[in-house]
C-alpha cells in the first residue's frame, strides 16, 4: 500500500514521518507524545487508516490522545502544579478528554479537582458536564462558589431538595459532600440532612410548535410590479421568484415589493407570478360597490390565448385586462389568476382597543 501523504500540508519529510510512525508503534514516551506524533501526522496528510496500519492505534484512538494532548497541553500553559502535570502524564488521556468542552480556565481547575478526587472517566464527565451547565447560569447560591468541586455539589444540592424518595436524597447528599470544596458548600448540603422540605421541580415549558395542516395556511409571496397606469416594462422587468419547500422561503435577490397571499391553488399552480394595484373600476367586469384599489394576480408564463381567462395585453401603448372570443392580435403579457379585494375592516379602530364588555 502507498503510505506516502496525500496532502504535504505540514512538510514532514518521509524520513520524520516513519520516525514518528516507529515511536507510536514502539509506544515510545507518554500518551501526550503519542497525541502529538499523532496530529503531526494528519497534518502532514496521512489518514487515521494510514496511521492505524502502520502503528497499531485504531483512528478512535488517535482522536482521543490527540484531544487529550491539547487539554494537557492548555492546563500546563494556565499553570497547575507540577504534581497535576506529573499525574496526568500517567493513564489519564480520557479523564482530559472529558475536559476537551470547557475553557482553558475551567479545565486547569477541573483537572485540579480530579487530581485531587482522583476522578476516573465517569466522574470527569460529570464534572465537566456541570460546569458547562452552571456556566450558563447568571450566579450561583452564596453558600457555592465557582470551583468545580462546588459546582457539581449545588447540583447535587439543588436536585436532592427536589427528591421526595429518602434513599435517592441520601444518595445526592453523599455525591454533594464528596465533591464539595468550599466550608459553606458543605454546610449548606449538610442542612439538608435535617430539613427534610421538598423543593417542587420546574419543568421547562412546551415549545411553541404547530404543524401546517393544509397550503392555505402558508402564504405565497407575490413580487409586486406597480400600481394603475401600469407600464410594460415594470410588469416585465421584475425578476422571477423560486420557491423553496417545504416553508415556500424565497431569495431577493434586489429591492422591491412583495405580497404575501394565501396558498390556495390557484395561486401555488402559478409558474411565475406577478402582482400589480388596480382600480376596481377599471376591471373587465367593474366590481359592485365602492371602488378601491385591488391585487390583480397575473402569471406570466401563461401567454398563449385561450377563450376561458382574462388576459393583460398592451394597446396602443397603454396596458388593459380583457378576455377575448377568438385569439387576438395582440401582445399578451400573462394570464389574470386572481383578483383579491382588501380585507373589509368594519371599525379600524377598534380592533386596536382591548376588548371590553359591559357590565
Amino acid at each position: 500500500m502507498n503510505n506516502l501523504p496525500h496532502n504535504n500540508q505540514a512538510h514532514l519529510s518521509e524520513e520524520e514521518a516513519q520516525e514518528l510512525m516507529r515511536s507510536l508503534r514502539q509506544k515510545k514516551g507518554t500518551w501526550v507524545d503519542w497525541g502529538k506524533a499523532c496530529q503531526q501526522l494528519q497534518k502532514a496528510g496521512y489518514s487515521p487508516q494510514q496511521i492505524f496500519e502502520q502503528t497499531g492505534l485504531q483512528a478512535s484512538q488517535q482522536n482521543l490522545v490527540i484531544v487529550a494532548a491539547q487539554v494537557y497541553d492548555s492546563i500546563v500553559q494556565a499553570g497547575v502544579s507540577e504534581e497535576v502535570s506529573a499525574y496526568f502524564q500517567g493513564p489519564k488521556s480520557d479523564v482530559l478528554y472529558e475536559f476537551r468542552i470547557l475553557n482553558q480556565k475551567q479545565r486547569a481547575a477541573a483537572a485540579e479537582l480530579a487530581y485531587e478526587k482522583k476522578l476516573d472517566v465517569d466522574g470527569a464527565h460529570e464534572v465537566a458536564k456541570a460546569v458547562k451547565e452552571v456556566s450558563r447560569f447568571s450566579q450561583l447560591p452564596e453558600a457555592f462558589t465557582s470551583d468545580p468541586g462546588d459546582v457539581v455539589a449545588y447540583l447535587c444540592w439543588k436536585r436532592a431538595r427536589q427528591k421526595k424518595d429518602l434513599q435517592e436524597r441520601s444518595r445526592l447528599i453523599a455525591q454533594g459532600l464528596k465533591f464539595a470544596r468550599s466550608q459553606t458548600a458543605r454546610e449548606a448540603i449538610e442542612t439538608l440532612l435535617s430539613d427534610f422540605t421538598v423543593v417542587p421541580t420546574k419543568t421547562a415549558p412546551l415549545l411553541p410548535v404547530y404543524r401546517l395542516e393544509s397550503d392555505s395556511e402558508l402564504p405565497r409571496i407575490i413580487p409586486v410590479a406597480g400600481s394603475f397606469p401600469i407600464s410594460r416594462q415594470e410588469i416585465e422587468i421584475v425578476a422571477r421568484i423560486d420557491v423553496q419547500e417545504p416553508f415556500r422561503t424565497i431569495q431577493v435577490v434586489s429591492y422591491g415589493t412583495f405580497v404575501p397571499v394565501p396558498g390556495w391553488q390557484v395561486v401555488l399552480k402559478a409558474v411565475d407570478p406577478v402582482g400589480f394595484f388596480w382600480p376596481s373600476h377599471r376591471l373587465p367586469k367593474p366590481l359592485p360597490g365602492k371602488v378601491e384599489e385591488v391585487l390583480v394576480i397575473l402569471d406570466r408564463a401563461v401567454q398563449q390565448w385561450n377563450p376561458n381567462s382574462y388576459f393583460l395585453v398592451e394597446k396602443e401603448e397603454k396596458l388593459a385586462l380583457q378576455w377575448f372570443e377568438e385569439e387576438p392580435n395582440l401582445s399578451i403579457l400573462g394570464q389574470l389568476i386572481l383578483v383579491l379585494r382588501p380585507k373589509k375592516i368594519l371599525d379600524e379602530n377598534n380592533i386596536m382597543e382591548p376588548w371590553q364588555m359591559d357590565d
